[in-house]
């Protein structure tokens, strides 16, 4: 199959590429290379069935011309991060739903089916555990740029679903804390290359306010795995949550990635207002329900927290520099 992955050279797209080149398929990858790293595609396996476009998802032409010749795209390519919402609201909102509408549209005209990435950030502040598909979206005032990442990312969920309803077969993939080897520690604040930065360099390892909120962290080959699976027909025109389902608090994931190294480092915790400005807003506890995951897409997440850790403290060692 011929399929094109837009932010193929980031984190997540890297391995995405790797996984649907392991299975046969061929696969263009198409990046402005802003965050992502032409060296995340450049082994072996790289050299057959791959083709590395520069550019970006605002690029009309381009798109077109790239829909032409593909069967499946996969629409990765985001501004994302914590960090960058509060500083960049303005990019994060055009970059996001602009290109995402123009993938959509170029993918309507060619029949082309797309499998978009979102986030479980969607669900904001909602409290109620665990978040089903249909759940409620709970955020902030639309004056807090806190929300506007959630906010971009759900328009272009209405935009899938109103392709949808048009004839494209579409799927909508959340992750959840996805985490793993190729992660960057410095471009959006992501905790856990954040956390095992600091840990092997025993330096103080900052908690965000308390500590005490939780989340659900996925090792980055369950994240693919979920992704990859939602090619498959009978997910047309769905939303999927892709993550684990094992909660763990920030402060208690400081310690086992201090622990796992091995570490002197002090845990240390900082305020929001410190660490973000005033008025940020964190929530207290994000779990995904995986019910329609599992029934439809066969999903499962397979790596334990302490296995993928290992796996991840053992990357950064040999390339933290």
């Amino acid at each position: 199959m011929k399929i094109v992955v837009t932010g193929g050279a980031g984190f997540i797209g890297s391995h995405l590429v790797e996984r649907l080149l392991q299975a046969g398929h061929q696969v263009g990858t198409l990046d402005n290379l802003s965050t992502g790293r032409i060296v995340f595609l450049t082994n072996d396996q790289y050299k057959h069935n791959h083709t590395l476009v520069q550019g970006s998802v605002t690029d009309r032409a381009l798109l077109e011309k790239l829909m032409d010749q593909c069967d499946v795209v996969f629409h990765l390519a985001a501004m994302l991060g914590v960090k960058n919402t509060v500083e960049n609201p303005l990019q994060i909102i055009e970059s996001n739903i602009d290109g995402t509408r123009n993938v959509l549209e170029m993918a309507y005209k060619k029949h082309v089916k797309v499998i978009f990435s979102s986030t479980s950030e969607i669900y904001g502040k909602n409290q109620t555990l665990p978040f089903q598909e249909s759940s409620d979206r709970v955020l902030g005032p639309t004056s807090i740029h806190r929300w506007c990442y959630a906010t971009a990312k759900a328009l272009d969920e209405h935009l899938c679903f109103a392709y949808a309803d048009k004839g494209l077969p579409v799927t909508i993939v959340r992750y959840f804390n996805a985490y793993g080897p190729r992660q960057s520690s410095s471009q959006y604040g992501q905790v856990v290359p954040r956390f095992i930065t600091a840990a092997l360099k025993n330096e103080p390892i900052e908690v965000y306010g308390e500590g005490t909120q939780s989340r659900c962290f996925t090792f980055i080959d369950d994240t693919v795995s979920g992704t990859v699976s939602a090619m498959e027909p009978k997910a047309n025109g769905l939303a999927f949550n892709i993550g684990s389902d094992t909660p763990i608090t920030i402060y208690d994931l400081a310690h086992l990635i201090a622990r796992s190294v091995g570490s002197s480092s002090p845990i240390v915790k900082v305020p929001y207002d410190k660490a973000y400005g005033p008025g940020y807003e964190d929530m207290p506890a994000r779990m995904p329900d995986l019910s329609r995951s599992k029934s439809i897409l066969g999903y499962a997440p397979t790596v334990s927290l302490q296995d993928g850790l290992q796996r991840t403290i053992a990357w950064y060692r040999d390339h933290l520099n």
